[in-house]
């Protein structure tokens, strides 16, 4: 089975605890049913999200986000073709943008615009390697 992985950013619309709760709920019940792993690293400035999965099914996952009003201006910052995945036991995982992922200031002064493909890829390979197991599922 071909499998895709798409990166894209967006800016949350009036980000709070219940409205990320709310995107990763919906989150990890479409990607369960459809296939589809991957993450979020996540702020009041910031969603940065990586998909992985069949390709009809992540490409269908990100035409959704586009649509939902909780994410402003979303933009792909990365697809390709992959053979393994990057968060096999995740359907969505979360984390809180941590100081190496971009600085509000770098986000505001154009980072997305001038981000490589190899520089958001590298965000989560090291969100990867941190080793966190996931909760099991109820």
């Amino acid at each position: 089975m071909a499998l895709t992985q798409l990166i894209y950013a967006s800016r949350p619309f009036g980000y709070d605890d219940a409205m990320l709760a709310g995107i990763l709920l919906d989150a990890r019940r479409c990607n369960e049913r459809d296939g589809i792993t991957g993450a979020l690293i996540c702020r009041a400035d910031l969603y940065l999200q990586l998909l992985e999965g069949p390709d009809k099914a992540v490409r269908h996952c990100y035409a959704r986000i586009r649509q939902d009003d909780r994410h402003v201006e979303p933009r792909k910052l990365m697809e390709r073709a992959i053979r393994t995945r990057l968060f096999p036991d995740w359907a969505m995982r979360d984390d809180p943008a941590q100081s190496w992922v971009w600085s509000r200031e770098a986000v505001r002064a154009g980072a997305l615009e001038q981000a490589t493909e190899d520089e958001v890829l590298g965000f989560f390979n090291r969100l990867a390697a941190d080793g966190v197991v996931p909760f099991p599922q109820d």
